[in-house]
């Protein structure tokens, strides 16, 4: 597998830190409210990245943090006339039941900072003893981004060049514009930990290093993220763990590109900043994950809502092939294959074979899903053929769902008509082969009364939700 590593630029072969095993640490929500469908695409992305080299045969530990204590929960309980655990606790919840819906499988690990607090202190101790950290005069504790010389090669930043932009803190107490808190001295009101530094709580940067090395170790596989976090969080990472354990850091760093909503940037003052749990009022949320999907994951995507509709159009032919492949299976024969059917066993291996190539290319899902609905297509005339053989359709049912298991489509099951319409469609069976015309059709009609239509095909009446 080759991976485009954000820190060298450029493509580069996968090769794990242990032979079969693979360490993957991706940043998660600061569980301050829903997540917006900015968040999802990480979120989707990189939840496909664990699966697929789950497929390869690799052994995956997957941690994906919580952000569960920071000045925008510190608002929110304010506002909510709450506390900020009952503020994380009520939006991590809702977390999964947003990620359930996207069909986000839960990571190995959901760390908390706020169940960290002693790794964290202990990190920042080191940094301290190492002379890369100091407490400023108001209490805080600052990363020395001067005392690092190799600041800002993730990103590209130039600390001489770059004057103090909207997402670094400006702030006299500190030694530089790009010093960064490791710990911030606790304010009225706010909640606080004991620590060699007084009474405070973590910096944000700063649980990310304690919590991955904690789960994966001083130096592990692949860090993820969306684009917007490669500065200054993920430079910071870098900077405090490497400076703190003497090792390098994450070998491998994947970034999602930024999402326009209408194309025109996300933002709750332009009206189009859009929840998850918004969307998915009107959208089943498996849509919005091919959607997602549908482009590589480090292109730019415009989210609309007519881009959506085509998504919902499309994740529909992947449904009806599915489900007319499983009832053709139903019906086929136990017998030796044709030539073309033989032919089509061939199909399902290169299908999966091109699958896996545009994946092993730096996950290029949009081309993976090509190489799905090329094998669609064939699937499709295997399906409506009259008496089908039973191998054939078993194997091109299982080598849809051996793709699509990759993705994380397809995860509802077939349509299931109630026995009650299976014995109305049997008996509309037999009164056409009695040639009793009026009767099937009336047969037809309380079908459809109880919400199903019945399609006539060469392996017999297919039955589906009208």
């Amino acid at each position: 597998m080759k991976i485009y590593n954000t820190m060298t630029r450029k493509k580069e072969e996968f090769v794990p830190l242990t032979p079969g095993k693979v360490g993957i640490y991706a940043c998660g929500p600061t569980v301050y409210n829903f997540f917006h469908i900015g968040n999802a695409r990480p979120f989707i992305v990189f939840d496909v990245l664990r699966r697929f080299l789950r497929s390869q045969g690799y052994q995956v530990t997957f941690v994906q943090n919580f952000t569960d204590i920071d000045d925008k929960l510190i608002h929110r309980a304010a506002e909510e006339g709450t506390t900020v655990p009952e503020i994380a606790e009520k939006y991590i919840k809702e977390y999964f039941t947003d990620a359930e819906g996207l069909g986000i499988e839960k990571a190995d690990v959901h760390p908390r900072a706020t169940k960290h607090i002693g790794e964290i202190i202990a990190m920042i101790k080191k940094l301290e003893a190492k002379g890369y950290a100091y407490k400023a005069d108001n209490g805080d504790v600052y990363f020395d981004t001067q005392a690092y010389s190799s600041y800002g090669r993730l990103s590209g930043q130039n600390l001489d060049e770059r004057e103090a932009g909207a997402r670094i803190e400006v702030d006299d107490v500190k030694r530089h514009p790009y010093d960064f808190a490791l710990w911030k001295a606790q304010k009225p009101g706010e909640p606080a930990w004991n620590s060699p530094w007084g009474m405070g709580r973590p910096g944000w940067h700063i649980e990310c290093s304690a919590m991955s090395t904690k789960y994966l170790g001083e130096t592990f596989d692949i860090h993820c993220g969306g684009v917007d976090l490669i500065f200054p969080h993920h430079e910071n990472e870098i900077a405090q763990s490497e400076c703190a354990t003497g090792k390098p850091f994450a070998r491998y760093w994947m970034h999602n590109g930024h999402i326009n909503v209408d194309n025109r940037k996300m933002s709750k003052s332009l009206g189009n900043f859009l929840l998850v749990r918004d969307i998915s009022k009107e959208f089943d949320l498996e849509v919005v994950r091919m959607f997602m999907l549908s482009a590589h994951y480090r292109s730019p995507i415009n989210y609309s809502h007519d881009l959506l509709l085509q998504a919902q159009a499309s994740l529909d032919r992947l449904y009806t092939a599915r489900n007319s492949a499983l009832f053709a299976l139903d019906h086929a024969e136990d017998r030796p294959l044709n030539e073309a059917e033989n032919e089509f066993l061939k199909r399902c291996d290169t299908a999966v074979a091109a699958f896996d190539e545009a994946m092993n290319d730096d996950l290029n899902t949009a081309d993976a899903i090509g190489a799905i609905f090329d094998f669609v297509r064939e699937l499709n005339v295997i399906s409506s053929a009259k008496a089908p053989a039973k191998a054939a359709l078993s194997k091109g049912v299982d080598t849809l769902k051996r793709m699509t298991d990759v993705l994380g489509l397809l995860s509802k099951e077939a349509d299931i008509a109630p026995e009650a319409v299976k014995q109305l469609v049997e008996a509309r069976t037999q009164a056409k082969k009695n040639k009793d015309f009026a009767l099937a059709d009336s047969l037809r009609q309380q079908v459809l009364d109880l919400g199903y239509v019945i399609e006539d095909t060469p392996s017999g009446a297919k039955i589906k939700k009208a």
